[in-house]
């Protein structure tokens, strides 16, 4: 570990390892093989308390710092991408209500999302509106005692199982980002429905869905924030959540590294470990130091995040290294299995697929360069 945690944290990250690398990672490569649901074993999940990782103490939660919060999603990402960013979605939602919902609304979902049942999700993308969430069309009708929702979202991770959705709506026909608000809607309602979306290129085991909204209701009190806040609060949810990305990054990325290591000590070629090649030597080498640069920048801009001080570039800078990084690292760890490496027994050739989502959600790579230049531009 890179930057210092403490001690009690210290030993929740162990603990985490310890049951990611006993419990799941055998699972993963059956969710990925069998494209199922790793929500499965959400009852565990809540039961550690991972589930509320992001909820404050006096509500029942972890209350956990980002720092040592980046440091879990790590390891659930080493021995499963799918957990891991089932559980930073959720998280995502529990943060973004704690800093936008109304007392009452917050105190009361505080406690709810800790319970089984209650996964939450983000329903902010649609077919036409990925990158640019201020194009989103879903709409936000008014209606006696709150508003009704029409429109549909895409790319909804959580889709299937989740419960509480944050949806970004407009709620005025001037068709500019002024318009749009964010709501926290019930799904296990009428006027919802869900298809689940298959075929993904990796991380199987998350679920990801396309919802349809027809007239579904949500309570007055449910809106977050104020009318006109929705673009706000949405790119707020995301600076944090690109640091719960870089670190599923990190994650795949240190198993990529821990299967080239051990691969290269066992395979001969010429009657010699392929360690001892000055070729995997290299590609050993840049791994640990991509690795290790990853790490700091993610770091860094979790420790900015739990101090209060602006993050949004620095998250950016993690999400677009750490993701890009990934890429490479299991590029290298495919080609130093060779072969071995190009087939789906090899669990190297998952994790070189789930790595590729990692530069798309969350925003893409071209999305964190506009982020992080726009950010330099306007303190220069």
């Amino acid at each position: 570990m890179l930057t210092p945690v403490s001690e009690d944290h210290r030993v929740l990250i162990e603990g985490v390892r310890n049951y990611a690398r006993g419990e799941l990672l055998a699972l993963d490569g059956k969710w990925d093989k069998e494209e199922s649901s790793c929500c499965e074993r959400l009852g565990q999940l809540y039961e550690m308390g991972l589930m509320g990782l992001r909820v404050p103490e006096d509500h029942g939660g972890l209350g956990c710092p980002m720092l040592a919060y980046g440091h879990i999603i790590r390891e659930l990402a080493y021995a499963s991408p799918s957990v891991a960013v089932t559980v930073g979605v959720h998280s995502m939602v529990c943060e973004a209500l704690k800093m936008f919902a109304r007392d009452a609304l917050r105190d009361e979902m505080q406690g709810k999302l800790l319970m089984p049942g209650n996964l939450a999700a983000f329903a902010v993308s649609e077919a036409d509106a990925g990158s640019d969430p201020g194009a989103a069309q879903t709409r936000a009708e008014k209606a006696a005692g709150g508003w009704q929702l029409f429109g549909s979202k895409f790319w909804v991770s959580n889709g299937l199982t989740g419960r509480w959705f944050i949806v970004l709506a407009r709620t005025g026909n001037a068709g500019t980002s002024k318009d749009l608000s964010m709501f926290l809607l019930d799904a296990q309602q009428p006027g919802v429905g869900r298809r689940p979306i298959h075929g993904k290129m990796g991380i199987r085991g998350s679920e990801t869905a396309e919802m349809n909204l027809d007239g579904a209701f949500v309570p007055e009190a449910n809106l977050l924030g104020k009318l006109g806040d929705g673009l706000k609060i949405a790119l707020s949810a995301l600076d944090g959540g690109r640091i719960g990305i870089a670190a599923q990054a990190i994650g795949i990325s240190q198993a990529c590294l821990d299967h080239m290591v051990s691969y290269s000590k066992e395979r001969k070629q010429f009657n010699r470990l392929i360690a001892e090649f000055q070729a995997i030597q290299w590609m050993i080498a840049d791994t640990q130091t991509e690795l290790a640069a990853a790490q700091l920048l993610t770091d860094q801009a979790a420790v900015l995040k739990d101090s209060g001080a602006s993050f949004t570039c620095e998250a950016s800078m993690a999400k677009l290294f750490a993701s890009e990084a990934a890429n490479r690292i299991a590029y290298r760890a495919v080609q130093v299995h060779g072969g071995s490496g190009f087939v789906n027994e090899c669990r190297v050739e998952q994790l070189y697929r789930d790595a590729r989502v990692t530069t798309i959600y969350e925003g893409t790579s071209e999305i964190q360069r506009h982020v992080i230049a726009r950010e330099v531009l306007k303190g220069a």
